[in-house]
């Protein structure tokens, strides 16, 4: 099922707890056991769909660097591009040993992969993703009775690439360019673009490096850029149809647990076809 973040968003951070120290014991010295939930999000990429078969999902422990422990088996197909501007789909939860977890993987078909381009099916290759996975470092740090939700964030439009010789086994590989986020220690930024006939893509850009990217909704010109560290913002809508002109919108703040609305952007006086 896929949830859609910006309709629940504010009962959802309600329901996330700031993660703080943990420890293995509780008082009454037995082991104490706090949960792990994975969420899936996604960037927008060119293609009309980005099909992954994710078959499971595994966390590792700081101190044991052979015992992957499953936390999901979702065995199924996930089309990257409805997991964005908000819409998300949780790959897995599972009750964990209170402590220090510093890698995830995602074990992923290597040939059961394929996007669609211009109205055809083409294959894509994962290098290694049914036998060693696709690994992230994370610092989880697992507490006693609390939910700890991370966020995996796709970027479909960064990850899949072409293969750069002949030979290759598929028309394009995958090399996955994943951002991982703790929500507890994230916040999102949102707002409302008209018109929405300008089809805007969204950036949340830091330094010179773009973070996180949507496409607002094609009808209502909503937009959620989500799970972005604290920090100060550069926000840029650049529409997709032609007769408008970007917008920047500087310092924008993320705040741990918030959500920065923008409000309306109007787009509508930057058409370049207006007369000055």
């Amino acid at each position: 099922m896929i949830y859609y973040i910006k309709y629940a968003i504010g009962a959802i951070l309600m329901a996330v707890v700031l993660i703080s120290y943990g420890c293995d014991t509780s008082d009454n010295g037995e082991t104490s056991y706090g949960a792990m939930e994975v969420w899936l999000h996604d960037d927008p990429a060119d293609f009309e769909e980005v099909q992954i078969f994710i078959e499971r999902i595994e966390i590792n422990r700081e101190e044991d660097s052979e015992g992957w422990i499953t936390i999901g088996e979702p065995q199924q197909h996930f089309d990257l591009l409805e997991l964005t501007n908000g819409a998300y789909e949780v790959l897995g939860s599972e009750q964990l040993e209170a402590g220090t977890y510093s890698q995830i993987r995602l074990i992923v078909s290597r040939e059961d992969n394929y996007v669609v381009e211009n109205g055809e099916q083409k294959t894509l290759f994962v290098p290694g993703g049914s036998e060693t996975g696709v690994k992230l470092n994370v610092h989880a740090e697992i507490t006693e009775g609390i939910d700890y939700k991370l966020l995996l964030d796709f970027d479909a439009d960064r990850s899949i690439v072409t293969p750069g010789q002949s030979g290759q086994p598929a028309d394009y590989l995958l090399k996955p360019v994943i951002r991982a986020t703790s929500l507890a220690e994230s916040g999102h930024i949102e707002g409302v673009i008209s018109p929405a006939e300008a089809r805007p893509a969204v950036y949340a850009i830091s330094d010179s490096d773009t973070l996180s990217t949507t496409f607002a909704d094609e009808e209502t010109g909503a937009f959620l850029l989500f799970g972005l560290d604290e920090g100060s913002y550069t926000v840029s809508v650049e529409p997709r149809e032609e007769g408008f002109g970007t917008r920047d919108i500087e310092d924008a703040v993320v705040t741990a647990g918030e959500t920065n609305d923008l409000g309306d952007i109007d787009l509508e006086s930057f058409n370049e076809n207006e007369e000055q």
